[in-house]
């Protein structure tokens, strides 16, 4: 009997491609594409959502604790984890902190307000004004340097620029939220893209971790204090029946930092937990989670919701709570987020609205998307204009999407991706109401856990549930 981790897997691995640094490119000023709801088909088939998918499914695993054969320990990366960082990953560490030093020269306005601090407008043009030379000091020289074919005169900067300015919220609705937060991954991957990383002398994901602690994280520092300084509002968000208010990325790398530890080749496990990890209904306990803020992403994301909201856990993050209730382990919670983040990010007109796309995340059509029926999240699509997320609307009919295999909840759900995986842990007087999540439906009853085969469905996304970095 096969005695590796149980788990999808697609034959051989892929990740983010490395364009030849010998041959020339023709660099596009990204620009709009994703204008009404029946474009979002057109995208989840496009090279950009393909390699996206790749490069979250890349950095994923890559933070999964790992067995040594040889001697059986196991390895794990917590946040505050001594790593090494290569230069590139330290210079844009210090871009972050030439970002963040910015706050000081925009302090909020004091006046009465509403919504968002008008005085993130005055933080937004400052950057704007520095980007240029913030992106010359900091960016690898490999990136600055790449050769060049484009006959409009587009440089790699005017490329680039788009995803990072995107990356910190919008100036105009003064608020900031998960599309916000896929500018910045994308703006990492079109550095990996041109050799900014040094993918030559990675091993075993040493690059991606650290990318993920040495630039991700400090990125959602940054983040969170523009959100708490401007008092930011949610783009997009489906309020209190959302994931977060503002971010999703923490929740797949944190989960993946507890789940049980691989060895390099196998696919990311689908249950289970790695020892000594807090129990997923911790979330719900302060002491916890301000503990394990420090090491862990889940837990810092849950941290900053704690600092932000007040109440019972349960009320202000249903979700977040019914995902608490898995008995399958952190496992079970990371393949269940990732089914999540393509449903109710990549699948959604308001957070993708304002995706760009240029030379390195392609608009064309992927050649190797796979075509299925039109989900209702295709479906339910919001018109031109329409920023809201409080519910579908009617949209043309989209000819056909690709469908990632972990976003189709059974039964065809509308609207929310709820977390079906997880048992309800609170079906007291006192607890929330009803598990809404569509991949979270713990077997509370028996007390047995259910088979994830039968929950889950085959898995036929072409980014989804791959080996680990380098094709081991």
């Amino acid at each position: 009997m096969d005695s590796k981790p149980q788990g999808h897997q697609i034959g051989a691995s892929r990740n983010l491609t490395v364009l030849d640094s010998s041959q020339q490119h023709a660099f596009i000023k990204p620009i709009k594409r994703i204008h009404e709801g029946h474009d979002v088909p057109s995208f989840l088939n496009s090279q950009a959502y393909r390699d996206i998918g790749i490069f979250v499914m890349q950095l994923n695993i890559a933070i999964c604790p790992k067995r040594l054969p040889e001697t059986g320990q196991i390895q794990t990366w917590q946040l505050d984890s001594a790593i090494t960082l290569s230069e590139p990953v330290q210079k844009l560490q210090e871009m972050l902190r030439s970002i963040d030093a910015i706050i000081e020269e925009a302090p909020p306005d004091t006046g009465p307000r509403r919504f968002g601090n008008v005085s993130f407008r005055k933080w937004y043009e400052i950057l704007e004004s520095r980007i240029p030379e913030i992106l010359k000091t900091h960016l690898p020289t490999s990136v600055l340097d790449f050769k060049n074919k484009s006959e409009a005169g587009v440089s790699v900067l005017d490329e680039l620029t788009p995803y990072l300015m995107g990356a910190f919220g919008s100036a105009q609705r003064l608020d900031y939220g998960t599309g916000h937060e896929l500018s910045f991954l994308a703006f990492l991957g079109c550095i990996w893209k041109l050799g900014g990383f040094p993918t030559t002398t990675s091993q075993d994901g040493d690059v991606e971790r650290s990318i993920i602690l040495g630039v991700v994280e400090p990125y959602l520092r940054v983040v969170r204090r523009l959100i708490l300084t401007y008092t930011l509002e949610p783009a997009g968000s489906h309020g209190v029946w959302g994931l977060d208010d503002h971010s999703f990325l923490p929740y797949i790398f944190g989960s993946s930092q507890y789940c049980p530890p691989i060895v390099d080749g196998d696919p990311m496990p689908v249950e289970g937990a790695l020892a000594n990890s807090p129990n997923p209904g911790d979330v719900a306990k302060k002491t916890v989670v301000d503990r394990e803020r420090q090491h862990n992403m889940y837990f810092s994301a849950v941290g900053f919701i704690n600092d932000v909201k007040t109440g019972p856990f349960w009320e202000h993050s249903p979700i977040l709570f019914d995902i608490s209730g898995v008995r399958s382990g952190w496992g079970k919670i990371n393949k269940g987020m990732i089914k999540m983040y393509n449903a109710e990010v990549l699948s959604k007109f308001p957070v993708v609205q304002h995706f760009p796309f240029g030379s390195l995340f392609r608009w064309d059509q992927d050649p190797n998307a796979t075509e299925v029926a039109p989900s209702a999240h295709t479906v339910n699509q919001p018109h031109s204009g329409s920023s809201s997320s409080s519910g579908p609307t009617t949209a043309r009919q989209p000819q056909g999407s690709t469908r990632a295999p972990w976003a189709n909840p059974p039964g065809g759900t509308v609207g929310i991706t709820a977390a079906p995986w997880a048992g309800n842990p609170g079906n007291g007087n006192n607890g929330p109401p009803a598990t809404r999540a569509p991949w979270a439906q713990a077997q509370a009853q028996s007390g047995t856990l259910p088979d994830s085969s039968k929950i889950d469905g085959p898995t036929r996304a072409p980014w989804a549930d791959q080996r680990g970095p380098g094709g081991r």
